[in-house]
């Protein structure tokens, strides 16, 4: 009967503590298994007459003691609580980031063609949107009035020449040849080959129409002309994209923004290319931040000399930046927070364990950086430390709690 008032003594004692949270149900779990052992003993009652002797029994049973700061565990009770201990060390610290992003175009790569003279388009050679172009491809003819006029004033100072070549006449040469080479410039200031031109010059023959190439290769992104329609000049005939080097926009969150730099290496994984990761490079952090989404665009530059990866594709980036070259560090299930706290559980000699609060930096590859509060070598709770820290609120609550019975 004097054991099943103490058990309920205990158990009132523990109904009333002020921890609830789930650490502290797994401390009043293994204080009440402790309890249940002693009051059923198999050994013919001993336990049970302890109890009736010591008023206090309920903090001994648990084979722990609870100093200022410091938790006493029986040695046996830790094996079995599955306490694991890991010295602190130095190690090199680095921090993967990852993101979600886009791939787009280079906007340095992107081209707008445009003619610079008035005409009519007669025929289109490039004539859908998304054909790969090759620099000096043929785009398109054109009829122009100013085009004809330009050939035919090359023509004449081609001739004029001719009949000046034995003329006795001072400089006569000289300023015929020079007629004939601003002619000459004009139409390859105009985007006409100097092909054409040749063939202009060997046959002594105006052409009609005249043919704009390509000036550098590309995918045609947009198409602003149709056969037979009348053009400007300075008007937008084909928009090109050289996509042998693309760009991914990832959105990087505001608090992994400290640890970007420009220049850093990244690895992309494309969702369409599943286990395949292509290397890139940090080229630019836009200055903003998305008040939606709390994130900024951070651009990668990624070759694509193969054309594999599009424009529009979903990407995946990963930067592996440096933190610290030598920092303190231990597990990250070694490391507690409790709100206000952050503690770690040091070894203080066999079956005692400092409660220490810590300072912690950045976190790592299963490790948390520690700034102040521990030093390399210093042994710590690895595993379980969450249990240790359930019983030394469950004993220091519990010692409270019968403090104000007694």
């Amino acid at each position: 009967m004097t054991a099943m008032t103490n058990f309920r003594e205990i158990a009132r004692i523990v109904s009333a503590h002020r921890y609830i949270a789930v650490t502290a149900g797994i401390g009043v779990f293994i204080a009440a298994g402790i309890v249940l052992l002693l009051v059923f003993p198999g050994d013919g009652g001993q336990a049970a007459e302890i109890v009736e002797d010591d008023p206090h029994a309920g903090h001994d049973m648990a084979s722990m003691d609870m100093e200022e700061g410091v938790v006493e565990v029986d040695p046996a009770a830790a094996r079995a609580m599955g306490v694991t201990l890991v010295e602190a060390e130095i190690v090199p610290m680095s921090r993967t980031i990852r993101a979600t992003g886009q791939v787009t175009y280079d906007e340095r790569r992107l081209s707008t063609i445009t003619p610079k003279f008035d005409g009519f388009v007669e025929r289109l050679h490039v004539d859908f949107t998304g054909r790969a172009v090759r620099r000096g491809e043929p785009l398109l003819q054109i009829y122009s009035p100013e085009l004809v006029s330009a050939q035919e004033e090359l023509l004449s100072a081609i001739r004029l020449s001719s009949r000046l070549s034995g003329s006795a006449a001072p400089g006569a040469t000289e300023r015929t040849g020079t007629l004939v080479e601003s002619a000459r410039r004009r139409l390859l200031l105009w985007d006409i080959s100097p092909a054409q031109i040749r063939r202009i010059e060997e046959t002594g023959e105006v052409q009609r129409t005249l043919t704009l190439h390509a000036p550098f290769s590309g995918v045609v992104v947009e198409k602003g002309v149709q056969a037979g329609q009348a053009v400007r000049a300075g008007e937008v005939l084909y928009r090109l994209a050289d996509l042998s080097d693309v760009w991914v926009e990832a959105e990087v969150y505001e608090s992994d923004l400290r640890f970007v730099r420009e220049g850093e290496p990244v690895e992309v994984g494309i969702d369409a290319y599943p286990g395949d990761s292509f290397p890139g490079r940090v080229s630019y952090i836009h200055p903003d931040v998305r008040a939606d989404t709390r994130t900024t665009r951070v651009r990668i530059d990624l070759p694509n000399r193969e054309g594999r990866i599009r424009p529009g594709m979903f990407a995946t980036v990963s930067i592996e930046v440096p933190v610290a070259e030598r920092a303190v560090a231990v597990p990250r299930d070694a490391v507690l927070r409790t709100g206000e706290r952050t503690i770690v559980f040091v070894e203080d000699g066999p079956g005692r364990y400092e409660m220490r609060d810590v300072r912690p930096g950045v976190e790592a590859n299963g490790r948390t950086q520690i700034l102040s509060g521990l030093l390399a070598g210093e042994r710590v709770v690895a595993r379980a430390a969450f249990m240790l820290d359930a019983e030394s609120r469950l004993m220091d609550g519990g010692m409270d709690a019968m403090d104000h019975a007694h």
